[in-house]
């Protein structure tokens, strides 16, 4: 047997006054394996434990057949698995293991009883179990402690033996600080953790193995017996009992009084206290004795015959007393009930819904929003998951189309002005939800005004009402659903649109208005939409450069259509819309591309410079820079829109097609990232392969040569001949971007890299030029240090001189190395050099110091040789700049320049918008009968 079993007091041979020739003919080994193959006649139910080991479960003891058990079934109804946890928790309890079984006689119970519906036959004795109690919150370090366990075993005592054997005296608290709990869950947490579905606490009286034998888990829970302190878990249930007194409150006075205009959901205390006027019907009222007659007065005329005259006789004597008194409350109170679902005032202080079609006879006739904002939906089915986040449910409404999140009120301020620009409240459906407002589907959220017809699938029905804002007196507004009067009984009249009541000139007059519109607006029929978005891309073009945004109207076009479609269309045709537009862009950029790559090829790379002019390079990349400003417009107008949807994913909660169509937006927003991206690049490569020509003139020219001294005026005129080429390219440069309408972040940029790219190519320039022959000498170091400041006086005077001095600083920091005086510079030592030039690194400086010529046949003085530490990083240092660590484009978040819902002032954008209204108008005229189509519009712009 087990080695701690040898011991003095072991139960084996002192306390189980079992057989001797029993454990003789049981070895260990057999009996482990006759447990494993024969399992006893209670059956094993398997719980989780709190570690990785499957030795947490408990024996469940049934009541045994008629026939006797053989011996091997007997020993393993005992001992099965005992020994399957670990070596340590084992280890740790056989000091006191079998301290609950000093009473196992008294245990096995010789008197038979009834346990769950059948009976012992007489004789048959209830062999005890092992029953493993968790006590986490007792002790940490512990898993569970075994203890012995019949039928007959009480919670109380199960308690105090595994406090015992927890090692906490009686006077500790072991009478009402702890109870036993029942525990149902399941293994899946964290590192096979037990997570917690049910808790329970047992009663003192209560029978643990019974309750298990009777009541079993649902399938994937398992079940196990917990002790934890009474203050903890009091507090537990009180906590689950509060999150449902609202609802059980709710069912109450539903049952008690159909007649009450409630939501569905729970409201807080105060508003219901604050809300009891506005819901009191005649079955809240006292129903004493003095006021009986008068009520029956009321009723026989509610609810009685016609002509009968109301008496003070009561009903007729019955034997019983009691019993015509019941029977007289309940036919009193059932017509009171009745009584009160006629007699109902609308409330005078909140806005509510009054039903006008129903799904079922248990529909209110009114309900009554108190709080801000007001959701209708469908109580979730049992069986499925609930949805977790978004806004909780106030009416609930049982028909087969209502969704489980319907629709969403908003209701406006009180005392909020009706003639404000602000609506007084708003209506927005949940994705997916059937809603109509004044009988046209409503797919967004939209105005709701008192009077709308607000219809939730085929069934319900509502009037809105918000009896707050009107006057006393006042008369109501006229319904906008019902329709409009024909303005002439006559022959125009007749033809007029029965829909909207305009005479034909009147929809003429109408529509040439909307031509003409300074409105930001533009109205199309989804067949129309792919013949419109070819129009818009071919705009740049022809698109106007100048003062104005004019070059912006391809994105300001776009973001019309993507506006309409997020207010006409169907919530799903918006994604799609933005992956389309997206696509068409990549498809027109990639073709403006490999046409500039078929002008200027690969090879002409080293072709003479006037092949490369900047007038042909600026023309070639106007397309370019006019997408590259209009994809990044573009992409700002639709992530305001994408906003839009992730707040209505946080509003609604888990919504898989809300989650799908953000998905698709994604990607839509990934490609135009990927068009601004590849435009920059590819501007940015043909303006530096122009640079690459220029730059060389800086470093060879004589700036003194002309007349008079060198000055950077605005005129490339009167520039040095040396650096002209190079500021030609810049001011092209400049112009382009300004033409285009570029958005200042990304002008900024463009330089940033134009001037890393000059640094670059210039200081390696520099540094061959100084290894090939004595080039680092003074007076090329003053011509340097000209030129240099030529080119950074004329970028200050463009704005544009911080991020040239930032870029040009390694360069700047050579020249100024090189124009130094002789006589100083020889008697500077290596380590004022490097902490007067620290834009150069070691292997840099001491490049140039060993290549500077100080006059025929002078060496290098000693003092300019570095020190040991650093003759590693002189010896391993490159002493050319890398063209791949130029700065990262940032796409900018603020500073665009169209903003949407402004009316247009500007001639360049208004333009285009009005050529686009005509030609969507002769497509919409074109697909209408020739008697339907609106004649004398030849004059319309």
């Amino acid at each position: 047997m087990f080695p701690e079993d040898r011991k003095e007091g072991s139960p084996r041979f002192g306390k189980l006054h079992f057989p001797v020739g029993l454990w003789i003919n049981s070895p260990k080994k057999r009996l482990a394996k006759m447990s494993r193959r024969w399992p006893s006649a209670g059956s094993v139910r398997s719980t989780s434990s709190d570690t990785a080991s499957r030795g947490s479960e408990t024996v469940e003891l049934r009541p045994p057949g008629k026939t006797k058990p053989s011996r091997h079934k007997r020993l393993s109804n005992l001992f099965h698995r005992s020994g399957a946890g670990t070596g340590t928790a084992a280890a740790a309890a056989a000091g006191g293991r079998w301290a609950s079984e000093k009473k196992l006689a008294e245990l096995v119970d010789p008197v038979p009883e009834v346990l769950a519906g059948g009976e012992h036959p007489p004789g048959q004795r209830q062999l005890p179990g092992i029953l493993k109690i968790f006590g986490g919150d007792i002790s940490r370090g512990a898993n569970y402690k075994s203890v012995l366990a019949t039928p007959r075993s009480t919670a109380r005592q199960l308690v105090r033996e595994a406090l015992e054997r927890y090692g906490l005296a009686p006077e500790e608290g072991t009478s009402g600080e702890y109870v036993l709990c029942d525990v149902v869950g399941r293994p899946g947490g964290p590192g096979g953790a037990w997570q917690v579905e049910h808790l329970r606490p047992v009663g003192d009286a209560e029978r643990p193995l019974v309750l298990q034998d009777v009541w079993k888990p649902k399938t994937g829970c398992s079940r196990r017996f917990e002790i934890r302190r009474r203050q903890e878990v009091e507090r537990i249930c009180e906590g689950e009992d509060a999150e449902t007194a609202g609802i059980n409150a709710q069912a109450r006075r539903l049952q008690k009084s159909r007649s009450r205009a409630a939501s569905g959901g729970p409201t807080p205390p105060k508003e219901r206290a604050d809300n009891l006027s506005l819901r009191r019907s005649i079955s809240d009222m006292n129903l004493s004795t003095k006021r009986r007659r008068e009520r029956k007065t009321v009723l026989s005329v509610a609810g009685g015959e016609a002509g009968t005259p109301p008496t003070d006789e009561g009903p007729p004597e019955t034997p019983s007393g009691e019993g015509a008194a019941g029977e007289e409350e309940a036919g009193e109170g059932a017509g009171l009930e009745q009584l009160s679902q006629c007699l109902i005032q609308p409330p005078q202080q909140h806005p509510y819904f009054l039903l006008l079609q129903g799904y079922g006879k248990q529909d209110f006739v009114i309900y009554v929003m108190t709080r801000p904002q007001h959701v209708f939906g469908r109580p979730e089915r049992r069986g499925l998951p609930e949805k977790t986040g978004g806004c909780l449910v106030d009416t609930f409404l049982n028909a087969p189309d209502i969704l489980p999140r319907h629709c969403l009120v908003r209701a406006a301020e009180a005392g909020a002005d009706a003639d404000a620009a602000t609506p007084a409240a708003t209506v927005r459906p949940f994705r997916g939800a059937p809603v109509t407002h004044n009988g046209a589907p409503l797919l967004r959220q939209a105005p709701l005004n008192p009077g709308d017809l607000l219809g939730l699938g085929q069934h319900f029905l509502f009037l809105y009402k918000d009896p707050r804002g009107a006057a006393e007196g006042s008369p109501a507004p006229r319904p906008p659903w019902l329709p409009h009067a024909w303005p002439s009984p006559g022959l125009a009249g007749a033809l007029g649109c029965p829909g909207c009541g305009r005479s034909p000139q009147e929809r003429q007059e109408a529509l040439r208005s909307y031509l003409e519109s300074p409105r930001p607006e533009l109205r199309y029929r989804p067949q129309e939409e792919e013949v419109l978005l070819r129009e818009i891309v071919r705009l740049p073009e022809g698109c106007g450069t100048g003062a104005g945004i004019g070059g912006l109207a391809p994105a300001f076009l776009l973001g019309l259509c993507l506006e309409h479609a997020a207010r006409a269309f169907p919530p799903e045709h918006f994604p799609a819309l933005l992956s389309r537009v997206a696509l068409l862009v990549k498809e027109t950029v990639w073709e403006k591309i490999k046409e500039i790559g078929d002008r200027q090829p690969e090879n002409q790379q080293d072709a003479a410079p006037a092949a490369l002019s900047m007038e042909a390079v600026a023309a070639d990349l106007r397309p370019l820079m006019l997408w590259l400003a209009n994809a990044m417009e573009l992409l700002n107008l639709a992530q305001a829109r994408v906003l839009e949807l992730e707040k209505e994913l946080e509003l609604e909660g888990p919504c898989q097609e809300l989650t799908g169509d953000l998905e698709t937006c994604d990607e839509a927003m990934g490609v135009l990232d990927e068009v601004i991206m590849s435009t920059f690049q590819q501007s940015v490569y043909y303006l530096t392969k122009t640079l690459y020509s220029a730059l060389p003139a800086l470093l060879e020219s004589n700036p003194f040569s002309g007349a008079g001294e060198p000055s950077a005026g605005q005129d490339l005129g009167s520039v040095p001949e040396g650096v002209r080429p190079t500021l030609a390219v810049y001011q092209a440069a400049l112009e382009l971007t300004r033409d285009c309408q570029l958005h200042p972040d990304l002008v900024s940029q463009t330089f940033g890299y134009l001037f890393f790219f000059s640094n670059a190519s210039l200081f390696n320039t520099l540094m061959e030029k100084g290894s090939a022959g004595p080039f680092f000498q003074w007076w090329r170091g003053v011509r340097i240090r000209t030129n240099l400041d030529l080119v950074l006086d004329w970028l200050t005077g463009l704005g544009l001189g911080d991020i040239a001095g930032e870029f040009f600083r390694k360069l700047s920091a050579t020249a100024n190395l090189l124009c130094t005086p002789r006589s100083c510079l020889s008697k500077a030592t290596w380590a004022r050099l490097r902490g007067e030039y620290p834009a150069l690194s070691p292997a840099q400086l001491h490049h140039v110091l060993s290549h500077y010529q100080l006059g025929l046949g002078r060496p290098p003085p000693p003092a300019w040789s570095p020190p040991p530490e650093e003759r590693d990083q002189v010896a391993a240092g490159d002493i050319f700049e890398s063209f791949s660590e130029h700065p990262p484009l940032l796409l900018p978040s603020q500073g665009f320049r169209l903003r949407p819902g402004e009316p247009l002032g500007e001639e360049g954008l208004l333009r285009p918008l009005c050529r686009l209204r005509r030609l969507l108008g002769d497509l919409e005229q074109g697909s209408l009968p020739a008697n339907q189509r609106p004649r004398g519009l030849e004059g319309a712009p």
